[in-house]
């Protein structure tokens, strides 16, 4: 996947004589302190492993990547404080993925950034902020989502709720902000259209790393009468929320993007009577062994679990762009990757050339726990795996967007 070929000498041409020595420095803008800090250093650690194994195989045909990290704090304005940092060490793409709010301040400050100086641009992989809007009328030609947005997630999750009829009364509870928004948003209207059956039974809105018991929601679930929560919760938020319908021994599913980090795990240990549905483009477990070589390497390294295909598959897309456009300036990148397809650590996959959104099959996956059978190893030390419950195709997964793309001069 990431040998050097006839294109790649054809690069390092492109590049210069001296391109076996260049470094094209990268890095990641997440929190690495605060309640959130256990999240930044699983992405941290994920984004330094996908880059050595593109750097143990030779690198982008000769062009090793070099990854800093940022502590955004979870803040907008520390998180554009953090884009100026990288851009000022000499960085040409930032990875984040804690949230929609801080996606949208880096992007934003990355636009400043390169009408100013376009000598120093920087693109923006986004793994983890999934708020259409991004790839919406706020989109940028120096963005590229690389995950399935909001939208998509809930087309695939109405198809599996069509099929899973005990879901019958249903409760929204998000973080407050434009993300959560977008999950309850979406959520009403898609999986209504699915399930013209389903009760709407309530909706809460709560302000993300601040609660720190979340019974009170739990209590007013169960007295409206919700079988199933959708929730865009995550991190320590997520494993609060788990641990209180656990404790009140309340039957609840959640709906949910990818929370499986490995305080949410401890408290499913804890909790028999809830059921954590996930979406994504793959899950520990999954039946792909390119992915599953990766996890076991990965593990083996940092004596922890693999948790994010999706670094390593944002790190592959970049290579391809530098491949494409035999250049490691931003904007040749960028105008490569637009409508690019290949076959990925995941299988095909593309990236509409309209919105720069990376296109992939999605999984609705659940916890499980360890019987010896259905699920071997738990995962990340806990007693819990995981199990596919329906895959929606790239096809079944296209959305309209408002992105009115506006490019540089000259492309």
């Amino acid at each position: 996947m990431f040998k050097t070929t006839a294109a790649g000498l054809a690069l390092a041409c492109a590049l210069g004589a001296h391109a076996q020595q260049q470094t094209l420095k990268i890095a990641l803008i997440d929190p690495l302190s605060g309640p959130m800090a256990d999240v930044g250093k699983i992405f941290e650690n994920h984004l330094r492993f996908a880059a050595d194994t593109i750097n143990a195989a030779g690198g982008i045909d000769g062009v090793k990547l070099e990854v800093l990290a940022f502590d955004n704090k979870l803040s907008t304005q520390e998180s554009q404080a953090a884009l100026q940092a990288a851009v000022g060490a000499g960085v040409k793409a930032v990875f984040i993925g804690g949230g929609s709010a801080t996606v949208s301040a880096v992007i934003t400050a990355a636009n400043r950034n390169n009408e100013r100086n376009p000598d120093k641009s920087v693109l923006v992989f986004n793994f983890g902020g999934i708020d259409p809007d991004l790839v919406g009328k706020n989109c940028s030609f120096w963005h590229f989502m690389t995950e399935a947005q909001v939208t998509m997630r809930m087309k695939a999750y109405a198809d599996f709720v069509k099929k899973t009829p005990e879901i019958k009364k249903v409760y929204f509870l998000n973080p407050d902000y434009s993300f959560g928004r977008q999950w309850t948003a979406f959520g009403k209207t898609l999986l209504a259209e699915a399930r013209p059956d389903i009760q709407i039974v309530g909706e809460d809105f709560f302000p993300t790393g601040t609660v720190k018991d979340f019974a009170p929601y739990i209590a007013k679930m169960r007295a409206a009468g919700a079988d199933t929560v959708v929730s865009g919760n995550w991190g320590n938020d997520m494993a609060l929320m788990i641990r209180a319908a656990g404790d009140s021994g309340y039957k609840l599913r959640i709906l949910t993007h990818s929370s499986a980090n490995k305080s949410t795990m401890i408290a499913l240990d804890g909790a028999p009577t809830v059921r954590l549905n996930m979406i994504g483009e793959w899950f520990p477990g999954a039946d792909n062994p390119t992915a599953a070589k990766l996890e076991n390497a990965f593990e083996a390294k940092y004596k922890e679990a693999f948790y994010l295909v999706r670094l390593s598959t944002a790190t592959e897309l970049l290579a391809q762009g530098v491949r494409k456009a035999r250049s490691t300036d931003p904007k040749q990148i960028a105008s490569a990757l637009e409508g690019i397809s290949y076959k990925s650590i995941l299988g095909d996959v593309s990236v509409r050339k309209e919105d720069h959104q990376f296109m992939a099959p999605q999984y609705v996956y659940a916890n499980h726990p360890v019987d010896g059978k259905t699920v071997k190893k738990g995962f990340d030390g806990t007693k819990q795996g995981f199990v596919a419950e329906s895959l929606t195709p790239v096809s079944a997964l296209a959305v309209p967007n408002q992105c009115d793309m506006k490019r540089p001069a000259g492309l």
